[in-house]
């Protein structure tokens, strides 16, 4: 392999409870009941198309993105770097690894964290929400990325790693190796499923079965 492209929320940071809890205000904000399981089955990195399915309006959609921001900046507490996340980028950048970024989140919000986290040193190549037409599980982002990387001409050498179905649906359109992060977003049964060529608890899990213990 000759690069490891990884997704952001709930899977390099842990971002997830502050993105449900704003998804849910937005929700709400439209008259509609905030259910766990229904919200797992419509979550999506395509966050229009999710609301459409979560029923809002498709006319109301741009506004209802506009208030998730407001809700998820009203969140004071920035979200940590996932436990063991740091140093298992640490020795993928060791072991002559190109690493990038591909994630459906705001660049704004994603580049903050980038900085707060301490994660961006590791990351130079990113695609963020809004920079393309398409997003996942479209795979113009990823091979975006694997352009910007160098290593278009190969998306078979290239893992993506993610915790999101599409995150997987992505991965296998490209071209690209799926590994499955385990989190609210899909249990191991659905992210293989999707396409994940494996599936572990953690980053930092995956990091040390693909390389071996430090």
């Amino acid at each position: 392999m000759d690069a490891v492209v990884f997704d952001w929320d709930g899977t390099l940071v842990d971002s997830l409870p502050a993105i449900t809890r704003a998804n849910a205000e937005v929700m709400r904000s439209y008259g509609i009941p905030f259910d766990a399981d229904v919200y797992r089955q419509a979550y999506s990195p395509d966050w229009q198309s999710m609301y459409e399915r979560l029923g809002i309006p498709s006319a109301e959609v741009h506004e209802a993105g506009l208030r998730w921001l407001d809700a998820y900046r009203r969140d004071v507490v920035e979200p940590a770097a996932m436990p063991g996340a740091e140093a298992a980028l640490d020795r993928l950048a060791a072991a002559g690894l190109r690493l990038g970024l591909v994630t459906a989140g705001e660049r704004e919000v994603v580049e903050n964290q980038l900085e707060t986290t301490g994660l961006g040193r590791f990351l130079a190549v990113r695609v963020c929400g809004g920079d393309m037409p398409e997003s996942k599980p479209h795979p113009a982002p990823l091979r975006k990325a694997l352009q910007e990387l160098g290593i278009d001409a190969a998306p078979g050498r290239t893992i993506y790693v993610g915790d999101a179905l599409d995150d997987m649906r992505m991965a296998r359109t490209a071209g690209a190796r799926g590994v499955g992060i385990l989190s609210m977003m899909g249990t191991r049964e659905e992210l293989l499923h999707a396409g994940a060529s494996e599936v572990a608890d953690s980053v930092a899990a995956w990091v040390d079965a693909f390389l071996g213990p430090p």
